[in-house]
């Protein structure tokens, strides 16, 4: 999965329109970026990439790049 596909993804997790988030796009700034968005998006980390995330990972999180860092498959 690409970078242009992972934001789709993402984009897609918080029903935004595809282009709108971009990686140095403050999560602050998205108030699609809720709880509900956030388990989708472990839901995407284990269906996609047999990941595990935390809460703790989750929390840390401050930009879209810090998403996008995680969305890769397991070693």
């Amino acid at each position: 999965m690409n970078t242009q596909e992972k934001l789709a993804a993402l984009e897609d997790i918080m029903e935004l329109d595809e282009g709108t988030l971009k990686p140095e796009t403050s999560l602050d700034e998205i108030e699609e970026w809720d709880s509900l968005a956030a388990l989708s998006y472990v839901v995407l980390m284990g269906d996609e990439f047999n990941r595990k995330v935390s809460g703790q990972q989750i929390r840390a999180f401050e930009t879209v790049q810090d998403i996008l860092d995680t969305m890769h498959p397991v070693e």
